[in-house]
């Protein structure tokens, strides 16, 4: 029987189960699963004025307001043009205690991933000025590598105050 290494709140042992991957660029990333509401296609995002840039805006669905983060920009990442294949995932996360819907502009959706917990790894460590704690861990799948997010982490409580304000 393995040891589960503790990682904040995490255990490794724990961080195995089902992921939606997805893509950046080249980069792929992972979300939990249970995290993900659903994935819609690119709709018109109302902007907000004097939000974080990398806030878009707000989406209607359903009747529901949604903010939306272009995850490109939340990364620091140079913007490109919406294709066909650009969609928003609509998360659920948890902030100073209470669970709100928010959308996440992505490249394009790859699949679902079931990645057990021997195949994750703790993020590397990159020196203290860098800040990686919104990574979960990274999911070796073949020879490549899936950058596991922690999205409540991502989505930050500033980010999410200064889209309710």
């Amino acid at each position: 029987m393995s040891e589960a290494v503790t990682i904040g709140k995490t255990t490794s042992a724990a961080r195995g189960g089902k992921y939606l991957t997805f893509a950046l660029g080249p980069e792929e990333y992972g979300l939990e699963i249970l995290k993900v509401r659903e994935i819609i296609g690119y709709m018109d995002i109302t902007a907000v004025p004097r939000t974080p840039s990398h806030v878009r805006g707000v989406i209607n669905l359903r009747g529901q307001v949604i903010s939306v983060t272009d995850l490109r920009r939340r990364f620091g990442m140079p913007g490109i043009e919406k294709t066909e294949q650009t969609c928003i995932i609509v998360v659920e996360i948890t902030s100073e205690g209470r669970r709100m819907s928010m959308g996440i502009v992505v490249d394009r959706v790859s699949e679902v991933l079931n990645i057990p917990s021997n195949a994750i790894e703790d993020a590397p460590s990159f020196g203290t000025q860098l800040a990686t704690d919104f990574i979960c861990g990274m999911g070796k799948i073949g020879s490549n590598v899936k950058i596991l997010l922690d999205i409540d982490k991502v989505l930050t409580a500033e980010q999410v105050t200064a889209v309710a304000a």
